[in-house]
C-alpha cells in the first residue's frame, strides 16, 4: 500500500475538519453539509465527465482511483542487474540459451522482448514492437488521467454553477433580510464541494497516477535499449554503463552490483 497516498487524503480531510470545527465548534460541521448543493456539484461534474467518455472509459477512470493506493512493483536497479546477467548468459552461451532464462522472468514485457531477440528477429523490428506496445501502454494510463484531470476541471465548474443557483434564490429573498445570510452560506458551500473535489481529490490522483506512469515508462525504456544491446553483442559492462545512465547517481551502485563481468 501506498502510505503516501493515504496520508495525504486523510490528512487533507483531517485539517479541513479541525478548521471547520476550531472556529466553529463541533456542531458547525452539520452547516457544511448541504444535499442539494452536493447534488448540483458532484453530480453536475460526474455527469459532465461521463459525457466526455465512453461507459466502459467511464467505469475504468473511476476504478482507477484504487491505484493512487497501490505501490508499483517498480524495482529498476533489480531490472537492470537481471538484463546485465542475461547479458552474460548471451555472451558465453549465445542468443538462444536466453530461451530457458526467459522462462523464469515474471515480467511478460520483458518476456515478450527476449523471445524476439531469440527468434532472430531484426532489431529494428524489435524496437518496433516493443515501443508500439509502450505506447499501447502510456495511452491507456493517459486515459485515465484525462478522467482525473476532466474532473478536476468540472468540479470548480459546477460549484461555481451552484453559487449562482443560490445567489438567483438569494436575490428573490432580499425583502427578507434573515434569509440573506443562509441563503448567501449555502451559495458558497457549492463553490467549497467543487474546490474540495479538484483540489482534494482529483489533481493528486491525476499527478500521481501521471508519476506513476513516467515510472513504469522508464523502466520498460530501459528493458528495450537492454535488449537491443544484447542482441547487438555488446559488452556487459557497456551496457550496464547505458542503462545505469537512466537512474539518479545514488541508484547506480545497487544497480551494478552483481552485474557486467570481464570479457570471456
Amino acid at each position: 500500500m501506498d502510505l503516501a497516498s493515504v496520508i495525504g487524503l486523510v490528512v487533507c480531510f483531517a485539517m479541513l475538519i479541525f478548521g471547520i470545527v476550531s472556529s466553529g465548534g463541533l456542531a458547525s460541521v452539520i452547516d457544511f453539509l448541504d444535499p442539494p448543493s452536493a447534488l448540483i456539484t458532484f453530480g453536475g461534474a460526474l455527469c459532465a465527465v461521463l459525457t466526455m467518455n465512453s461507459m466502459a472509459d467511464y467505469v475504468n477512470g473511476l476504478k482507477s482511483f484504487t491505484l493512487v493506493f497501490k505501490s508499483p512493483v517498480l524495482d529498476t536497479p533489480g531490472v537492470i542487474s537481471k538484463i546485465i546477467e542475461l547479458s552474460n548468459i548471451a555472451r558465453k552461451e549465445g542468443l538462444l540459451s536466453l530461451e530457458e532464462a526467459a522462462g523464469n522472468l515474471e515480467d511478460p514485457f520483458l518476456k515478450k522482448g527476449i523471445m524476439l531477440v531469440v527468434d532472430g528477429t531484426d532489431p529494428e523490428l524489435v524496437r518496433a514492437i516493443m515501443e508500439t506496445e509502450l505506447v499501447n501502454i502510456d495511452e491507456r494510463h493517459k486515459k485515465n488521467m484525462s478522467f482525473w484531470e476532466n474532473l478536476a476541471s468540472m468540479g470548480p465548474a459546477w460549484g461555481m454553477i451552484g453559487t449562482l443557483v443560490g445567489l438567483i434564490n438569494m436575490l428573490k429573498k432580499m425583502d427578507d433580510p434573515s434569509a440573506i445570510g443562509p441563503s448567501m452560506a449555502v451559495a458558497l458551500i457549492t463553490t467549497l464541494y467543487g474546490s474540495l473535489l479538484a483540489n482534494w481529490i482529483c489533481t493528486p490522483v491525476a499527478t500521481k497516477l501521471k508519476v506513476n506512469n513516467n515510472a513504469e515508462l522508464t523502466v520498460k525504456e530501459i528493458m528495450i535499449e537492454g535488449l537491443l544491446s544484447i542482441q547487438a553483442g555488446e559488452n556487459p559492462r557497456v551496457i550496464e554503463e547505458k542503462l545505469k545512465s537512466f537512474l539518479a547517481p545514488k541508484d547506480r551502485v545497487t544497480a551494478g552490483e552483481g552485474g557486467g563481468e570481464a570479457d570471456g
